[in-house]
């Protein structure tokens, strides 16, 4: 069990029409990332509640991703304003509560940025590898 590497469990919510449908090209385009991401796919990243994030990581996340459209492309106009305030709002509860704000990531990312979708994934794996496991022991 030594030998095995740490392998994050990371939950990402995803805006419907922009950040999963990144995800969507970067799968049709064969493009590779780690597949230690659960997709759940959200009509707007600002419809992600608090409740959901801190949820996530109580039931043993190692880290949440949201992602969202870039600034001025919301399809709802103000969703994605409203998840900046709410991220900044999580990264000071996270701290309050002993969690590292880092294993919260929010990024911008359009139904034509199947690239860069693959490579957030990649990067944010990686830093939630060297974060290491959740704090919050799993239940087996």
């Amino acid at each position: 069990m030594a030998d095995k590497e740490f392998e994050p469990k990371i939950i990402g919510f995803f805006c419907n029409w922009c950040t999963y449908a990144g995800a969507d090209l970067a799968g049709v385009s064969r493009l590779q990332y780690p597949p230690n991401i659960r997709v759940i796919r959200v009509m707007c990243s600002g419809t992600v509640s608090p409740h959901h994030v801190l949820r996530a990581l109580q039931k043993g996340a190692d880290g949440v991703l949201i992602g969202g459209c870039h600034i001025g492309d919301c399809h709802y106009l103000k969703g994605n304003y409203m998840t900046i305030k709410r991220i900044r709002f999580l990264q000071d509860i996270l701290k309050f509560t002993g969690f590292n704000p880092e294993r919260l990531h929010l990024e911008w990312i359009s139904a034509a940025e199947g690239p860069k979708f693959a490579q957030v994934v990649r990067d944010f794996t990686e830093k939630i590898k060297k974060l290491g496991p959740t704090p919050i022991k799993r239940a087996a």
